[in-house]
C-alpha cells in the first residue's frame, strides 16, 4: 500500500473543503526547469515551487448573480433591515450609539461583504466570472464607503471624550449647582411625610398585598419599577402590573391590565388600584404593538429616550414619562434632558412637551443616574482634564452605595421629588466633604458643605447600635432634626421587616439614637443632641425643663467609653443621665444635696443639660456652648466697632 504524504493529505482535505488547489510541487514531472526559471528564483536547483490558487466559494458564487438575482437579494436585505428595525427600534439619530450600531450589524457589514466579495472575483477571476481589473477596482473603492462610515463614528467618539480640547470645561458645565446653607434650605423634618421604608420593603409589601388578590395572582404579576413619587403630598411608590407570561398576555390582552401597585412609604400600606373602566394597555409586558418602548420609540423615531419611569397623576390615573436625551458635546457626550414625552398608559396618548413645560406632578423627567452621572462631571472636570487625572485638587465625587454602585435616596421637597447624595472626595474616604440635593423635575441642584460621616459608615455605626439584633440598615435618607442634618435609617430584620429605626448626626457621628418607632427615635435623638450641647449650639429652643430636689442616690456608669452619672431624686423614680466632661460639676455633689438643673424628657433616662449654682449660673454642655456664641458675637461686634 502506497504511503501518503502529510503535504498530499493537507492537499486532499482543501479539496474536501471546498477549495481549488490549482499547480503541482517539485514531485511534478512536467515542471519547467530550465536555467532561465532557475536564474528567475535566484539560482539553484530543484524544481518549480507550488503555485495555489485560493478560490472563496461565497465570493464567487456572488460575483457569478445576475441582475436579477442581486435584486431580490436587495429586496430581501432591506425587508429583513425592516422588520428589524421594527422589533429594536432604535432611534433614527446621528447621536444615538444603538443607531451605530444597527447600521454597523444591517446595513455597514453586509455592503461591505458585498463589495469586498465581488471585487475579490473579479480581480482573480472563478470558474463562473471572468476576470475583469476595471469592475474589481470599482469595487474595492465601493468597499471602502461602510468602512469609512465606521471610522467617522469612532471620530465622533473620540472627539465626545474629557481628554478632547475644550470638553473637559463643557462637561464642568452641564449641570449648574449652587451652594447653599442646609438649616436655612431645608425644612425641619415632618415625620408624618418621611419615607420609613427603603425600596426592597416595598417591593415584599407589595407583592404580599398582590398575594391577596387570587384573581390576579394566576395572571399578572408585579413589575419591578416602583418608581418614587409624591403622591397627595405622601412619598409613595407606584408599579403596573405586568402579564404573568406569554400565554397570559393571549389570553388577557384584550381586557389590559387591571391595576397598579402603590406604597406609601410613610405608613407602610400596600394596596393594588383597581382600574376598573381604563386599564392599561400600554406597558413593557407586552411583546408585540402595544410595547410601551416600541409605541413611543416609533412614534418618535428621531428622539433619543432614556429611562422611562411609570407615574400617576393627582386623580390617580397611570401614565408612561420617557425623557428625550441630548447629546451637547461631540456625537455622544454631555448627555441631557431637553424634552420629555408623556404617554397615557391606557391609550397610548401622547404628550411632547419641553422640558420647563412639565406637569408639576411628573417626579421623573431627569432619571437618577443621569443626573448622578453629569454631577460628577463637575465635580471631577472644574478644574480642567488634567487637574481630573494628575493633580485632582479640589476634585469630588458623589459617594457610593454598599454594592459599589452610586448610592443615593430620594426626599420630598416643594412637591417635589430629590435626589439625594453625598460628596466625598477623589480619594473616596470615609467622610464627605458635604451633600447634594438635585430636582428630579426640573435639574436644580443644591450643594450643602458639611463635613461628616458617609452613608456607609453612617449605617455600620447604626447597625453596631443594634449588634445582639443583628438588624442591617437601609441606605440613609437626609432629614433636618432641629437645625441638625441627620441620617435617617430604618433597621430591618433577615426577612426585610422594619424593626427600628435610627438617626445619626452626620456631622457627629457618635451620636446615634435608636428607636421602636419614629417619634420614640427622634425624642431620643434630640435628647442626644441636648447632652451634647449640639442644639444649644445651634441656638434651637431645646425644650429644656428644670428641676429642683434632693439627691436620693447616684451612681457612676462608663458607657461607650464615656463616663456617666445617673442620678434619682428623693421626689420620684425619673433618672437623670449627667454627662461628662460637659457637666463635671457633677462630681462634687453626694447623696442627701440639694441640686437644680435642667433636663430634655427621654426615655430611659432624662440627658441633663445644664447644672443651675446657688447663685443662678449654670454650666454645662448648653452653657458652655452658649459662652462660646456670646464670646463669638462679641468678638465679632468688637471688629465691626474697629472697622467704623
Amino acid at each position: 500500500m502506497k504511503q501518503t504524504s502529510g503535504i498530499d493529505a493537507l492537499l486532499e482535505a482543501l479539496r474536501q473543503s471546498g477549495v481549488n488547489v490549482d499547480g503541482r510541487f517539485d514531485a511534478d514531472a512536467e515542471a519547467p526547469s530550465d536555467g532561465a526559471a532557475r536564474a528567475g528564483r535566484g539560482g539553484g536547483g530543484g524544481s518549480q515551487p507550488p503555485h495555489v490558487h485560493v478560490e472563496v466559494p461565497f465570493a464567487d458564487r456572488m460575483a457569478a448573480w445576475g441582475k436579477k438575482a442581486l435584486i431580490i437579494a436587495a429586496i430581501v436585505i432591506v425587508l429583513v433591515g425592516l422588520a428589524a428595525y421594527w422589533w429594536f427600534h432604535p432611534p433614527i439619530n446621528i447621536h444615538s450609539t444603538d443607531t451605530w450600531m444597527f447600521v454597523a450589524v444591517f446595513i455597514l457589514l453586509p455592503l461591505f461583504l458585498v463589495f469586498w466579495s465581488r471585487s475579490h472575483s473579479y480581480k482573480e477571476g472563478t470558474a463562473r466570472v471572468e476576470a475583469n481589473p476595471g469592475k474589481a477596482k470599482a469595487f474595492k473603492f465601493a468597499s471602502y464607503v461602510p468602512v469609512a462610515v465606521a471610522v467617522l463614528g469612532v471620530l465622533g467618539a473620540v472627539m465626545s471624550l474629557s481628554i478632547f480640547p475644550g470638553n473637559a470645561e463643557k462637561y464642568a458645565t452641564v449641570l449648574q449647582t449652587t451652594e447653599d446653607n442646609f438649616a436655612q434650605d431645608i425644612k425641619e423634618v415632618n415625620y408624618s411625610e418621611i419615607p420609613v421604608i427603603d425600596r426592597d420593603s416595598a417591593v415584599l409589601l407589595g407583592n404580599r398585598e398582590m398575594g391577596s388578590i387570587p384573581e390576579y395572582v394566576s395572571q399578572f404579576e408585579i413589575s419591578p419599577l416602583y418608581s418614587q413619587i409624591n403622591y397627595q403630598s405622601s412619598p409613595v411608590r407606584v408599579s403596573p402590573l405586568g402579564y404573568a407570561d406569554l400565554f397570559k398576555w393571549f389570553t388577557n390582552r384584550e381586557a389590559g391590565i387591571p391595576a397598579y401597585a402603590l406604597v406609601n412609604m410613610t405608613t407602610q400600606d400596600a394596596e393594588i388600584v383597581r382600574l376598573e373602566d381604563n386599564p392599561i394597555h400600554y406597558s413593557e409586558s407586552e411583546p408585540l404593538v402595544r410595547n410601551i418602548d416600541r409605541h413611543v420609540q416609533l412614534s418618535y423615531p428621531f428622539y433619543m429616550f432614556d429611562q422611562k419611569s411609570f407615574e400617576i397623576d393627582d386623580e390617580g390615573h397611570p401614565w408612561w414619562i420617557c425623557p428625550v436625551q441630548s447629546r451637547t458635546i461631540g456625537l455622544f457626550g454631555g448627555t441631557t434632558i431637553e424634552r420629555v414625552v408623556m404617554v397615557d398608559a391606557t391609550t397610548g396618548e401622547t404628550q411632547d412637551l419641553a422640558i420647563e413645560d412639565v406637569p408639576q406632578w411628573v417626579d421623573h423627567a431627569y432619571p437618577t443616574d443621569l443626573l448622578l452621572e453629569q454631577y460628577n462631571w463637575s465635580g471631577k472636570y472644574k478644574d480642567g482634564w488634567l487637574n481630573s487625572v494628575f493633580g485632582q485638587k479640589n476634585v469630588v465625587q458623589t459617594t457610593p452605595g454598599t454594592d459599589g454602585n452610586p448610592g443615593y435616596n430620594y426626599i420630598a421637597k416643594d412637591d417635589d421629588v430629590w435626589v439625594y447624595t453625598g460628596v466625598t472626595s477623589a480619594t473616596a474616604d470615609n467622610s464627605i466633604v458635604g451633600f447634594v440635593l438635585i430636582n428630579q423635575r426640573t435639574a436644580e441642584s443644591h450643594f450643602y458643605p458639611v463635613a461628616g460621616a458617609t452613608e456607609e459608615s453612617a449605617m455600620q455605626s447604626a447597625e453596631g447600635q443594634v449588634q445582639n439584633l443583628r438588624y442591617q440598615a437601609t441606605f440613609p435618607l437626609l432629614i433636618n432634626v432641629s437645625g441638625q442634618p441627620t441620617y435617617f435609617m430604618a433597621l430591618k430584620d433577615n426577612a426585610g421587616l422594619v424593626k427600628q429605626f435610627a438617626m445619626l448626626d452626620i456631622q457627629r457621628y457618635q451620636n446615634v439614637a435608636v428607636g421602636n418607632t419614629v417619634a420614640e427615635c427622634q425624642k431620643a435623638y434630640q435628647a442626644l443632641l441636648a447632652t451634647n450641647g449640639v442644639l444649644a449650639e445651634s441656638g434651637v429652643d431645646t425644650g429644656a425643663v428644670e428641676k429642683q430636689g434632693t439627691i436620693a442616690h447616684i451612681a457612676q456608669a462608663v458607657v461607650e467609653g464615656n463616663s456617666h452619672f445617673y442620678v434619682k431624686l428623693d421626689d420620684g423614680s425619673a433618672i437623670y443621665d449627667f454627662a461628662l466632661p460637659g457637666l463635671i460639676e457633677i462630681v462634687g455633689y453626694k447623696e442627701g444635696d440639694a441640686i437644680t438643673f435642667t433636663y430634655v424628657e427621654a426615655e430611659p433616662t432624662n440627658p441633663v443639660e445644664e447644672i443651675v449654682g446657688a447663685d443662678g449660673t449654670k454650666t454645662g454642655n448648653g452653657a458652655d456652648a452658649a459662652k462660646e456664641a456670646e464670646k463669638e458675637a462679641d468678638a465679632t461686634a468688637d471688629a465691626k466697632g474697629d472697622a467704623a
